[in-house]
């Protein structure tokens, strides 16, 4: 068999199994080149992970570094989510009276507050302890 095979017609022809259909020229001109689709890719939905536990104490010092002279009172050490930390700075900052916000991990809240704070969070049941000047 030297016979020379010319298209997939001829190749299906030898094997059996019917030719490829032509595709029109509307459809190769719609025809994908490339794509960066994964296919089948599964996303994985995203979860919160918990924060470095540390020794499992929380820390309240004070800061004013980089808020131009102003003190905030910073909460280090609670190994929850990003979302229950919300959920605490929002309770704290009724209990308190004060503006707070959630930053890498940590709790500030504004003005001097470490000794309420001290108050409030081992009332929460949390082993906490000033620290710095």
């Amino acid at each position: 068999m030297s016979k020379k095979l010319s298209s997939f017609a001829d190749l299906a022809a030898l094997t059996g199994q019917a030719a490829p259909s032509t595709v029109s020229t509307n459809e190769s001109q719609q025809d994908l080149v490339y794509s960066t689709d994964g296919g089948r890719v599964v996303t994985q939905k995203h979860v919160d992970t918990t924060a470095i536990i540390g020794d499992g104490r929380v820390r309240i010092s004070r800061s004013t570094k980089g808020r131009g002279g102003k003190t905030v009172s910073v909460v280090t050490g609670l190994a929850l989510t990003h979302s229950d930390l919300q959920k605490l700075c929002k309770t704290l900052k009724k209990q308190l009276g004060c503006g707070g916000v959630v930053r890498n991990g940590e709790l500030e809240f504004q003005g001097d507050k470490r000794d309420q704070l001290l108050n409030e969070l081992t009332k929460a049941g949390y082993q906490a302890k000033l620290s710095g000047g």
